[in-house]
């Protein structure tokens, strides 16, 4: 999910019907969604997510096609915050069945609160998975770091008998020398003797 910027977030709508397509515009725009599409079609919807760059799925079930909560997963799988909209009377039988992907059910008819509530959770548990991926993100690419200067070291100390400290400083000199990190220096290690051990 995108941050949304100043001029508000971006929704993509599936709705099967133009009946309703005023009320559903209006109270995306009122809830900070002023750059609303509409898709007719779970089929179309898959395409348009395809091609798109979206901060919210809204899904007005049932729809022409399927019934929604299929596409709904699918979406939410992706990582794309989904909206699905449902008669009252399904919405605890479809909420069981998408709750877990991550999916927020809300039974028609409701509140534009309701709406704007809803919508707001999504955007906040979005940020915090999002700040969580980063994070994780990170400490793989410190892991492989590590890994790389521990392989390092060991040739080091293999080729050139070092002890490990020894290894160490090499890293470290070579790495101000170079005006590089350690990382990069201890890859030059790796291409370098690395190949001594293939021959």
């Amino acid at each position: 999910m995108r941050t949304p910027g100043p001029e508000g977030g971006r929704a993509l709508l599936v709705l099967g019907g133009e009946k309703y397509l005023p009320q559903w515009e209006r109270l995306l725009r009122e809830c900070g969604f002023p750059q609303a599409e509409r898709a007719a079609s779970g089929g179309e919807a898959r395409r348009l997510l395809l091609s798109g760059d979206w901060d919210l799925l809204l899904i007005a079930a049932p729809l022409p096609d399927e019934f929604g909560h299929d596409l709904a997963v699918d979406a939410a799988a992706q990582g794309l915050p989904v909206l699905l909209s449902v008669k009252a009377e399904l919405w605890e039988e479809v909420s069981a069945r998408v709750a877990a992907a991550g999916v927020l059910t809300l039974g028609r008819p409701f509140s534009k609160a309701v709406f704007a509530q809803a919508a707001g959770m999504l955007r906040a548990s979005q940020a915090r998975v999002g700040k969580l991926q980063a994070e994780n993100k990170k400490l793989r690419q410190k892991l492989e770091e590590l890994r790389l200067i521990s392989r390092a070291k060991c040739l080091l100390v293999e080729y050139l008998h070092l002890d490990e400290e020894g290894a160490h400083e090499y890293l470290q000199r070579a790495a101000m020398e170079e005006r590089t990190t350690r990382r990069a220096i201890a890859e030059e290690i790796i291409a370098e003797y690395g190949e001594s051990e293939r021959r």
